[in-house]
C-alpha cells in the first residue's frame, strides 16, 4: 500500500474506511466527534491502521488542519470518503411522524462541511453515504442541494465534479445484511463513474433483476464459525416484551402475532415499527443493524437474545481482529452507524479503476464472508406466556404515516 491519501470525514467506528484499506488505499486522517468512536479508530491506529485521528466536530476543524494531519496539499487527496449524519434524511422519522426537518434540521448542516471540504481539499474523487430519504420522491432537496453546490465548486475552482449516484442494497456485493443507502460518487476531472452491477441476488426472485448472480451471503454465513458468547448475560433481552420473544419464528417479526398472521392476534397489522421483535433467520441475510435500538427492537440472534459482539462485527463485514470499544450498546451504536465495510471494498475498488487510473485485481473482495455448506433448521417456537394472552383480539391496522400511535400523542400533547 503507497502513502495513505484518502481524507475520512464524520468516519465513526471506520467501517467504510477498513473497505477503503481492503481496497488497496489508505486513510490519512480522520475526523470524528464521538469520543467512544476515536479510541475505536485509537486502539486501531496501534493494531497497524495509520491515520491520524482529529476528535472534533467536522463544523470545528478547518480544511488546512486536516490536509496537515494528513501530510498533503490541496489536489493531492486520492479520495474524500464519508458519511454526514443522516437523522434529517431518515425513514424512520419520516414513517413517525409524517415529514422530517430535512435541510431545515440544523443536523443537515454537516452536507455543507463535506462540501466545504472538498472545495478546500480537491481530491480526486470523492464518496458520499447517506440514507436513501436524501433523494426521497418529493423530498430531494438534500440530493439538490449537493449538485448544485458541487456546480459552485466547479465554478469558483475548475474543478470538473461531475456525481453520480444510486440507491445500492449492500447485499447486492455479498454483504450479509439488506441496508439500502444512497452512494453519491464524483470524478474531479469529469469522468462519469458506473456503478458495479450487482453479484448476488435475493434467492426469492423467479426472476433475478442482474444475471450470472449469486444467492445473498446469508446471517448464517456471516456467523456459523462463531462460538456461543461468553457474555451472554449480558445479551439477555429485557422489558416489558422480553418473554414473547421467543415465541416469533425466525425470520419474522411481530406481525407474526397479529390478524394475519400465523400468531395470535396481539397487536394491530403495521401498528409497530418493521423492527419491532424483529429476529434474524440463518438462511436469510440480517435486515439492518440499528445503532440504538430500544429493549424489544431487533434484529435479534435466532435464540432470542441480542447480537453479540463478534456478530455485530460479522454482519457489517468489519475484519475479524479489528476492536471497536466500549459496552455492548457502545459497539451497537459504532458498528449500527457504519457502512459495511465490504461495500466500501468494492465502490472503492472500482473508483480506483475507474477514476484513478489503478490496476485493480479482479480477485474476490478479501471482506466477502465465505458460503458455508448447511444451514442448520430453523429454532423451535415456544408458546405465548400467559401473561400476554389478554391481547388476544380485534386490533385496528395502521392508518397511514403520521398518524400512528406516537403521531397521536404527540398532536394531543401540542
Amino acid at each position: 500500500m503507497k502513502k495513505p491519501s484518502v481524507i475520512s470525514l464524520f468516519t465513526g467506528a471506520g467501517g467504510l474506511d477498513l473497505g477503503v484499506h481492503a481496497a488497496g488505499l489508505g486513510t490519512a486522517v480522520a475526523v470524528e466527534m464521538d469520543k467512544r468512536c476515536c479510541e475505536t479508530l485509537r486502539t486501531n491506529k496501534a493494531r497497524g491502521y495509520r491515520w491520524e485521528v482529529i476528535e472534533r466536530r467536522v463544523e470545528d476543524v478547518p480544511s488546512s488542519e486536516i490536509l496537515d494531519a494528513a501530510r498533503l496539499q490541496p489536489g493531492d487527496a486520492d479520495l474524500l470518503v464519508g458519511g454526514p449524519p443522516c437523522q434529517p434524511f431518515s425513514k424512520s422519522g419520516f414513517w413517525a411522524r409524517g415529514d422530517s426537518g430535512r435541510l431545515r434540521d440544523p443536523r443537515a448542516n454537516t452536507l455543507r462541511e463535506y462540501l466545504r471540504i472538498l472545495e478546500d481539499t480537491r481530491p480526486r474523487a470523492f464518496l458520499l453515504e447517506n440514507v436513501a430519504g436524501l433523494n426521497f420522491s418529493g423530498k430531494e432537496e438534500g440530493y439538490r442541494f449537493i449538485l448544485d453546490e458541487i456546480a459552485k465548486i466547479n465554478a469558483r475552482t475548475g474543478t470538473k465534479y461531475r456525481v453520480t449516484s444510486k440507491v445500492v442494497n449492500a447485499a447486492w456485493f455479498g454483504v450479509p445484511q439488506t441496508r439500502e443507502r444512497i452512494i453519491l460518487i464524483g470524478s474531479r476531472d469529469g469522468q462519469t463513474f458506473r456503478f458495479p452491477d450487482a453479484t448476488f441476488h435475493d434467492p426469492d426472485d423467479q426472476e433475478p433483476l442482474f444475471a450470472d448472480t449469486q444467492p445473498y451471503r446469508t446471517a448464517w454465513d456471516a456467523l456459523g464459525d462463531l462460538k456461543k458468547p461468553i457474555d451472554i448475560d449480558e445479551l439477555a433481552v429485557r422489558g416489558r416484551w422480553a418473554e414473547l420473544l421467543p415465541s416469533i419464528p425466525e425470520g419474522q417479526n411481530y406481525l407474526h402475532h397479529t390478524e394475519r398472521g400465523a400468531g395470535l392476534a396481539l397487536f394491530g397489522w403495521r401498528r409497530r415499527y418493521w423492527s419491532f421483535l424483529l429476529k434474524l433467520a440463518k438462511s436469510r441475510p440480517s435486515w439492518t443493524l440499528t445503532a440504538q435500538p430500544g429493549p424489544a427492537i431487533g434484529p435479534f440472534h435466532w435464540t432470542s437474545r441480542r447480537l453479540a459482539r463478534a456478530e455485530l462485527a460479522r454482519i457489517q463485514t468489519f475484519p475479524d481482529g479489528y476492536v471497536v470499544e466500549g459496552s455492548i450498546a457502545d459497539v451497537q451504536k459504532q458498528i449500527g452507524n457504519a457502512v459495511p465495510s465490504l461495500l466500501g471494498e468494492v465502490l472503492t475498488r472500482e473508483m480506483r479503476r475507474q477514476l484513478l487510473g489503478h490496476r485493480i485485481s479482479t480477485s474476490v473482495p478479501t471482506l466477502l464472508p465465505p458460503r458455508r455448506a448447511r444451514v442448520p433448521s430453523a429454532e423451535p417456537v415456544a408458546r405465548v406466556p400467559t401473561k400476554y394472552r389478554h391481547l388476544v383480539g380485534e386490533h385496528e391496522g395502521h392508518p397511514g404515516t403520521g398518524l400512528g400511535y406516537g403521531a397521536s400523542r404527540r398532536r394531543e400533547a401540542a
